[in-house]
């Protein structure tokens, strides 16, 4: 069952680190089956807070979304993209 990774950004808090962050984040994607479905794209929010921008990704599992998150590649820059802005991210199984 496919599984998706949700990257909600709620506030940037150091854009020079998120530049670090973005700069590095595709090398982490190599070898890993990833579909970007939603890059930063236009968005309204209808309820909640506002938020900043969101991405959305796309894994066939949510073992192999967990093995791409918890991988050495993403973890050594993941802490750029934290220092960077305040988010939330979910992993949440679909069944599309």
């Amino acid at each position: 069952m496919s599984a998706y990774i949700v990257f909600t950004r709620i506030k940037t808090i150091d854009q020079k680190e998120l530049e670090i962050y973005w700069a590095s984040i595709q090398e982490t994607l190599k070898g890993h089956p990833i579909e970007i479905l939603v890059p930063y794209g236009k968005f309204e929010v209808l309820e909640g807070e506002e938020i900043e921008g969101m991405v959305i990704a796309k894994f066939p599992t949510m073992e192999t979304a967990r093995k791409w998150y918890f991988g050495d590649d993403y973890q050594r820059i993941v802490k750029h993209r934290q220092k960077g802005a305040i988010y939330q991210g979910i992993l949440i199984e679909g069944i599309v």
